[in-house]
């Protein structure tokens, strides 16, 4: 059997597909250990799983948008928690000593070690904007973006002449969305979309089950990790939408700090730290979802057969939430200027429309039939047969 070590941020977006992943690794009698900041990645990963900690360090709220948006993923996150966890990383594959590593787009630490020490990696690619170039008319944000990854094989004392982009591997990169979602790529051949990861999750008993009435239509409102910041005014806004909405038989989960909605919510909506997600959607009880556009958080709900409205903020999340709608599985609403009432008009065509509902279960037959943690799980394997 075989050692692999994922190396993901410790963001919910990006370990729970890593997860399934995972566990079906460990199912097949492999060995699977983990490396990051232990105390964000153990309340996702639960404990039992083996993680080699790099160290605490405080993330900010990822800002702006467009192009700002751009600069804050990479000079507020990607960059510097590469460099934070370079040398402990190094460590790690010292200590672990696995086969192969399965490293996310956006740590690509786990890319330059996995270099320095001749093992194979495969990149796990959770989002869309990484694998293309979405700023191809936009040279110098392209040649800003490379120099920022130079700098990093730099640091980690590579030569210069053996660059490879730690985003892309050249053995393998796993995209666990599907090309409904991803749209038109440059040819990529090493890469194998296969769709949604669905991994049960451990159960959360404080979720308030009992606050979801029966024969109530229920939307799910989640505006992804490290949002609150710039989030709390959609929040506030989107709380005005469901209030309209209460009348008609709507009730609402609002995945999101209690400190960013307002004071006074109605009844009909609850608020939670965290969503069950999959528990939800796989329990039949979501009618929609209402999100940011975020990878994982579309294909979860089109692989059940939920119609999305996306408010996108950043990065690759205005290119998902327009595939969505060009396929008919939802609508979207601009983040930063949708009032109460716009929000509560498209959500209640997102509920009432059969259209949306019919193209999310269409979409979401594309997505499954990518084979999820097993088919990722064989290419894993084949990543280290002799």
């Amino acid at each position: 059997m075989s050692r692999f070590l994922l190396v993901v941020p410790p963001l919910a977006g990006h370990v729970n597909p890593a997860a399934g992943i995972a566990a079906e690794l460990a199912a097949r009698g492999h060995q699977v250990a983990w490396t990051g900041t232990e105390t964000m990645l153990r309340p996702l990963l639960g404990p039992d799983a083996r993680v080699f900690g790099t160290g605490n360090r405080m993330f900010r709220a990822m800002g702006g948008h467009g192009l700002a948006s751009l600069r804050s993923l990479w000079e507020g996150f990607v960059v510097p928690y590469a460099r934070f966890t370079l040398k402990p990383l190094d460590a790690v594959v010292r200590e672990f000593r696995p086969d192969a590593l399965l490293v996310d787009q956006h740590t690509p630490a786990g890319a330059l070690v996995a270099h320095r020490y001749g093992l194979p990696w495969a990149t796990l690619a959770p989002g869309a904007m990484e694998l293309g170039r979405p700023y191809r008319h936009l040279p110098r944000v392209e040649a800003w973006t490379a120099g920022l990854l130079a700098g990093l094989w730099e640091r980690a004392g590579l030569p210069a002449g053996e660059f490879t982009d730690p985003r892309l591997s050249p053995h393998l990169v796993l995209a666990t969305s599907g090309r409904a979602l991803l749209g038109e790529l440059p040819p990529l051949p090493q890469l194998a979309a296969v769709g949604p990861v669905l991994t049960a999750r451990a159960a959360d008993p404080a979720f308030p089950w009992e606050r979801l009435a029966a024969g109530r239509r229920t939307v799910l409102v989640t505006m992804g990790t490290m949002s609150d910041t710039v989030g709390a005014d959609f929040l506030h806004r989107t709380v005005g939408a469901l209030a309209r909405l209460g009348g008609d038989g709507v009730q609402a989960v609002v995945a999101a700090s209690r400190g960013a909605l307002p004071a006074a919510l109605p009844d009909s909506v609850t608020v939670v730290d965290r969503a069950p997600v999959l528990e939800l959607l796989s329990t039949g009880r979501l009618d929609a979802v209402l999100c940011h556009g975020g990878m994982n958080t579309v294909v979860e709900s089109l692989a059940h057969g939920v119609p999305v409205l996306a408010a996108p903020i950043r990065n690759d999340q205005p290119f998902v939430a327009q595939r969505v709608v060009e396929a008919g599985a939802g609508l979207r609403v601009p983040f930063a200027r949708a009032s109460p009432p716009v929000i509560a008009e498209r959500l209640r065509r997102v509920l009432d429309e059969p259209s949306h509902r019919a193209a999310a279960e269409s979409i979401g037959r594309q997505l499954l039939s990518g084979g999820g943690a097993l088919t990722a799980a064989d290419r894993m394997e084949a990543l280290v047969a002799p």
